[in-house]
């Protein structure tokens, strides 16, 4: 059966709230937000909100609105500036009652902006807990009492503990001094700490797109681009590129003859270095998506290594993980999850597990990974307002069905969606054989256009 997706939530999406910042997050609306968190985590046993943010303009506007919202319902807040969301996760996880929230759109442009939010143990927050917040911003702001506002200060060593974790992400016995790597930071929250952390790991760096300005964050650079860091290895004959997008929690690794490898390549590499290793796997489990290509499931089936796949978003995979007990998961977007490291999507500390796993095979990359046949899979991505009229077209529900049908015969599957974070309309065609795979991906694309 053919998989259309609809969300049912108002205002969170597959990571956070995102948007525009001149309706949905804007300085009104954030403010509003900043105190219904507060009073829920208030309920949650939290004291205090430490909070990061990427390099948008808009984030000084956001951040002042936040922090007022939060302090008006009696929370205090720590501000660490911009750092990648995955900071944000690691630094919570080491204070006491203490939550997260990162201002950034992530892989957005500069016109947009949004709020994710991290519990006291570093994850994303649930279903049920937003719901909670959506409730309360229906709400009218009831300020405490002035003796029970809360503060703001800064967290000045955010950065240098967070680089640190990073490096003891590394085991001892490697080291990264012969590879020279060209790192594309997206203007993002990572343009400081991911040059630094490779370079201290030992790493020849060239770093490129690091000089944001507050309306360049992914502008034609970052993992939405990887055109720029390809360009850049070849002209600086670098073994490896690192596109990272702009929080910071995803990436692109492109090797050294300007191949992008997405989040399934990483994965593979990954679990074939754990599972050969004899490295815990969890029950010899890795966890992706629905949009996780069925080659990668059987290169791990022939391993014995068994794929679980979750709905789209990072927070999905996360919670799948924990359900199982195990310890890889991760996203073909490029969020991997190392959980013997992290609580979150982390890109620099994935980056730095695929460059640990890399050395210690010893072999070439297109060896390494050459027991990974990927099917033919095409993304569509439509710009519409109303996705859920689409998803909820009987011809369109009828066409999907029909491909589906169809394409089964070529092992096929067929996923449509709305963006979590984006006015799009996502079609996932995926079959062994590629001509069926453009020619639904065609057809149902074409509907859909035709419906906006």
């Amino acid at each position: 059966m053919a998989k259309i997706i609809n969300a049912k939530k108002k205002f969170f999406g597959t990571d956070g709230i995102r948007g525009p910042i001149s309706s949905k997050t804007s300085p009104d609306f954030i403010l509003k937000l900043g105190w219904a968190a507060g009073e829920v985590f208030k309920d949650q046993g939290i004291s205090s909100f430490i909070i990061g943010k990427d390099t948008r303009i808009s984030g000084y506007m956001l951040e002042a609105a936040l922090q007022a919202g939060i302090i008006s319902s009696g929370l205090n807040v720590r501000l660490v500036g911009p750092l990648p969301t995955p900071a944000i996760s690691y630094l919570v996880s080491t204070f006491k009652s203490q939550a997260g929230i990162v201002i950034s759109a992530s892989h957005n442009s500069y016109e947009d902006n949004g709020i994710k939010f991290f519990d006291d143990k570093g994850q994303k927050i649930s279903d049920e807990i937003e719901l909670l917040i959506e409730q309360k911003i229906s709400e009218p702001i009831k300020v405490v009492e002035p003796e029970n506002l809360g503060k703001a200060a800064r967290l000045s060593d955010a950065s240098g503990r967070y680089i640190e974790y990073c490096k003891n992400s590394l085991s001892k016995e490697i080291t990264l001094n012969n590879l020279k790597i060209v790192i594309d930071t997206a203007n993002g929250a990572a343009y400081d700490v991911a040059p630094k952390v490779f370079t201290e790991l030992g790493a020849e760096v060239v770093s490129i797109s690091d000089n944001p300005n507050g309306l360049n964050i992914n502008q034609n650079c970052g993992s939405t681009d990887p055109n720029v860091v390809k360009k850049s290895v070849l002209d600086h004959n670098a073994d490896f590129g690192i596109a990272f997008d702009g929080d910071g929690d995803r990436l692109v690794i492109v090797n050294s003859e300007a191949k992008a490898l997405d989040g399934d390549d990483i994965l593979f590499l990954l679990a074939k270095f754990k599972f050969e290793n004899q490295i815990v796997l969890g029950s010899k489990g890795v966890v992706g998506t629905d949009m996780t290509n069925k080659g990668l499931e059987n290169a791990l089936s022939e391993m014995g290594i068994e794929l679980v796949r979750s709905k789209v978003g990072d927070k999905y995979v996360l919670e799948k993980l924990l359900e199982l007990g195990w310890q890889l998961g991760g996203e073909q977007s490029g969020h991997i999850i190392c959980l013997e490291s992290v609580a979150t999507g982390d890109a620099i500390i994935a980056a730095i597990k695929f460059f640990e796993a890399f050395l210690a095979f010893g072999k070439p990359l297109n060896e390494i990974l050459a027991p990974f046949k990927k099917y033919p899979q095409i993304l569509t991505n439509i710009e519409v307002e109303n996705a859920e009229s689409i998803l909820a077209n009987k011809k369109f529900k009828n066409s999907c069905e029909k491909a589906q049908k169809e394409i089964s015969e070529f092992d096929g599957k067929i996923l449509v969606r709305k963006s979590g974070t984006e006015s799009l309309l996502r079609i996932l065609v995926e079959a062994k054989d590629s001509r069926a795979t453009e020619i639904h991906s065609k057809q149902l694309t074409k509907l859909a256009k035709e419906l906006v």
